[in-house]
């Protein structure tokens, strides 16, 4: 493998495991800003304990410790952001990750603007397995009750509590879990490229995150998968077409394009490239074709 393409792989992997921590919360109608915070927290924390400097921890249990760290504090603050709504949430949740990168900033232990350089390495081949592992455990989780329940809050909140769920537990546990998947992917982060500085994790980072949910769609446990994918892999189609026709000026204005490209995707598509009518109609499809099949065979 090139080291083009490891680089690649890497960025759509992190970004994978990102856009699934925010999406958790946004099947419920929750929209996070938050998501650098978190992923600071996890990665500043994770690298402080596999320190020798600090408690010398294996890089295994440093992350799992972190991710429950960064859950505990997901939870402890999901309390009161969850009574706020619509741009309020958005607008606290943002607050939550400036506050984080500022006391990560002044820490000196942490290394301060400077950063903090992380002792243990996590090869490609872990930070492929941890995606892969993230996506199915999401999978998982949107087909248990509670998956079902956040997919019922939010499609209509009344009828949820008419039926009887529990709109405030589902939607703590659903926040509290995408912290957690947030703090993994800041220690994978910080443990493949060996330093964490907390500049890195800014506003733009939780923005891009937020549309990678948004542009998917936050109807099926695909969206995320999708719309990580295509903000990590198109960018990069457009530069190496750019290239292969010699176009400097295309290549340093791709972005353009694409904007317009996510601008033309919203209106077209303002519910998210997959919905769930389009996953139902793809397993009536493909069903149909294993019962033509079974009964050719017969």
């Amino acid at each position: 493998m090139s080291g083009y393409i490891e680089a690649q792989l890497i960025i759509l992997c992190l970004s994978v495991i990102y856009a699934y921590a925010i999406f958790l919360p946004a099947a419920s109608g929750q929209l996070n800003l938050g998501a650098a915070g978190f992923i600071t927290l996890g990665a500043y924390t994770s690298g402080w304990l596999n320190a020798s400097d600090g408690l010398g921890l294996p890089m295994a249990l440093g992350i799992v410790l972190s991710m429950l760290f960064v859950g505990a504090i997901g939870f402890a603050i999901s309390l009161p952001i969850l009574r706020t709504r619509g741009v309020y949430m958005v607008l606290a949740t943002f607050a939550f990750a400036e506050v984080v990168s500022g006391i990560a900033i002044n820490m000196e232990f942490l290394g301060g603007a400077a950063g903090m350089p992380v002792d243990a390495h996590a090869p490609v081949e872990i930070v492929v397995a941890v995606a892969i592992a993230v996506v199915l455990f999401c999978f998982y989780f949107m087909s248990t009750r509670l998956g079902l329940a956040l997919r019922s809050i939010h499609d209509d909140e009344s009828v949820a509590l008419l039926f009887g769920v529990n709109v405030r537990t589902a939607r703590v546990v659903a926040f509290t879990v995408g912290g957690m998947l947030a703090g993994l992917g800041g220690a994978i982060y910080g443990h493949h490229y060996n330093y964490v500085e907390a500049q890195t994790f800014n506003v733009l980072l939780s923005i891009y995150i937020l549309l990678y949910v948004l542009l998917g769609g936050t109807q099926t446990a695909w969206g995320p998968l999708v719309g990580a994918a295509f903000f990590t892999v198109l960018p990069e189609i457009f530069r190496q077409l750019a290239i292969s026709m010699g176009s400097d000026w295309l290549a340093d204005s791709r972005f353009i394009f694409f904007g317009m490209f996510i601008v033309l995707m919203m209106v077209v598509r303002p519910e998210g490239v997959v919905t769930r009518t389009m996953q139902d109609r793809c397993a009536g499809y493909l069903s149909g074709r294993r019962a033509r099949a079974a009964a050719a065979g017969e």
